[in-house]
C-alpha cells in the first residue's frame, strides 16, 4: 500500500485567492467558463507527457516492482512519462496553473477550481475508447462537467465512512449522531477529517436532520445553512480528540485506541482490521460525502496526444483495475472488477453497487452559483469555506 493523499490543515492564502466563485470574466456560457478549446483529432505523441497525480496513482515498478502500469505504457506508445505527486488538492490546483503540466488527477474539491479558472479543457471522449466502459454513474457529473460538457475522465472513488472500535463503542452507531452529540461518552477520542470539505458532512447531517434549514445539496450553502453547519462544528470540537489526514496516522490511531470514533476511509478500516484491531466502517444513515477522481487535461499541455492516450490507457480495464487495488478505492472501469487480484475487492469497494452510491454526495468545490440548482440565492464559495475551516481549527 502506498501512501495516500494529505490534506492541508489549512488552504494556502494564495491557493484560496485562486478559487472562483463561479461568475464573471469573459467565457463561452452563462456559467462563466472560460473558452477553451476541445482536441478534435489525435495526432502523432510528442516522445513525453507530464502529469500531476496523487501517490500511487502513476506507479513505474520503482516502489514495488510488481506494481508498475507506467512501462508499457512507454513502450508502447513512446511516450515518457514524467510524474510529480501533489500532496493536496490546494497543491494540484498551483501546479496546474504554471502551465508545465499535461495532465492532472483531480479531486471533486480541485475540478470544478480547474475548469472555472480556465486551466483544463474539455475532453473529448470520442478520442478515449475506454471511456465506454466507464460506470455511468461516474460519467457527467457536477464535478467533472459543465453545462452538459465533459472536463474529465471517471478514475476511482470511495465513500468517507464511520468508523468504531467495535469492542469499545457500544451500542454500535448507526447515525453521524454519534460524531455530533454533545454528551458523548468518547469525548476526547473522535476524530474528524482535516479539510474545509469536511464542512459539508455537517452539512450533510443537518440536511437529514433538520429539513427546515433547506439543505438540499451539502456543496451549496447559503448563509444561513454554511453558518448552521460551522455552529454545528464548533459544538463538536470538544469532543475531537484529533483531525486526521494522514490516512496511516488515523489506522495507528484507531489501532492504539486514542481514536475510538469518527470519519474514515474503507481503505483504513481494511489495514487497521489486518492488523487485529477491532474496528469496522459504515456509511450511517444519513448516508456519506465521499470522492471520486478525475484525469483532466490542461489547457495549456504542451504533449497534448500523449496526455489523451495516458488518460485512455490509465482508465483501461487492466491499468485501472491495478491502480484501484493499489491504492486502495473502488475502480471506474466496468470491466477491471474481473482483473483484480483479490476476487472480492471489487464487493469489499461497491465498485458495481449503484444502490450504495445513491446516497453518497461526492466532494465538490462550492461556487457562488448554487450547485443545487437554486437561481434565487447565493451560494458560500470555497474560499470562505477555507476561512471558515482555518478560524476553526485555530480558535
Amino acid at each position: 500500500m502506498h501512501k495516500k493523499r494529505l490534506f492541508s490543515v489549512i488552504a494556502a492564502t494564495s491557493a484560496a485567492a485562486l478559487i472562483l466563485s463561479g461568475c464573471g470574466g469573459s467565457s463561452s456560457s452563462s456559467s462563466g467558463v472560460p473558452k477553451v478549446d476541445m482536441m478534435k483529432s489525435l495526432g502523432k505523441g510528442e516522445g513525453q507527457v507530464n502529469i500531476v497525480a496523487w501517490a500511487g496513482y502513476v506507479e513505474n515498478g520503482s516502489t514495488d516492482p510488481k506494481v508498475d502500469w507506467v512501462t508499457d505504457f512507454e513502450k508502447s506508445t513512446g511516450c515518457k512519462v514524467n510524474v510529480k505527486n501533489g500532496a493536496t488538492s490546494d497543491d494540484m490546483v498551483a501546479l496546474m496553473k504554471t502551465g508545465e503540466y499535461d495532465v492532472v488527477s483531480a479531486s471533486g474539491d480541485a475540478s470544478l477550481r480547474l475548469i472555472y479558472g480556465g486551466d483544463v479543457a474539455p475532453v473529448n471522449t470520442k478520442l478515449i475508447p475506454n471511456y465506454a466502459d466507464i460506470f455511468d454513474n461516474l460519467k457527467m457529473q457536477p464535478w467533472n462537467s459543465v453545462d452538459g460538457v465533459a472536463y474529465g475522465v471517471p478514475h476511482g472513488r470511495g465513500a468517507n465512512l464511520l468508523a468504531y472500535r467495535t469492542d469499545i463503542v457500544k451500542p454500535a452507531p448507526t447515525s453521524w449522531g454519534a460524531v455530533f452529540d454533545v454528551n458523548s461518552p468518547y469525548k476526547g477520542k473522535i476524530t474528524a477529517y482535516d479539510s474545509p470539505i469536511y464542512i459539508a458532512d455537517a452539512a450533510l447531517y443537518l440536511m437529514k436532520t433538520k429539513p427546515e434549514l433547506g439543505i438540499k445539496y451539502p456543496y451549496a450553502l447559503d448563509q444561513k445553512q454554511f453558518d448552521a453547519s460551522v455552529e454545528l462544528l464548533k459544538a463538536q470540537k470538544p469532543l475531537i480528540g484529533e483531525y486526521w489526514g494522514d490516512y496511516l496516522k488515523h489506522v495507528a490511531s484507531l489501532k492504539s485506541g486514542a481514536t475510538v470514533l469518527g470519519t474514515t476511509w474503507q481503505v483504513n478500516i481494511n489495514l487497521a482490521q489486518g492488523e487485529k484491531t477491532k474496528v469496522e466502517g459504515i456509511k450511517p444513515s444519513e448516508g456519506s460525502t465521499g470522492w471520486s477522481d478525475t484525469w483532466m487535461i490542461s489547457s495549456k499541455a504542451k504533449h497534448p496526444n500523449c496526455a489523451y492516450q495516458w488518460m485512455n490507457h490509465i482508465v483501461s480495464p487492466a491499468a485501472n483495475a491495478g491502480v484501484a487495488e493499489w491504492f486502495g478505492e473502488a475502480p471506474s472501469n466496468a470491466k477491471s472488477c474481473d482483473l483484480t487480484a483479490d476476487k472480492n475487492h471489487c464487493a469489499t469497494f461497491h465498485a458495481s453497487d449503484d444502490a450504495y452510491w445513491k446516497d453518497v454526495y461526492y466532494w465538490n468545490t462550492p461556487t457562488e452559483k448554487c450547485l443545487d440548482g437554486r437561481k434565487d440565492a447565493k451560494c458560500i464559495p470555497y474560499a470562505e469555506w477555507v476561512k471558515a475551516w482555518s478560524s476553526l481549527r485555530n480558535a
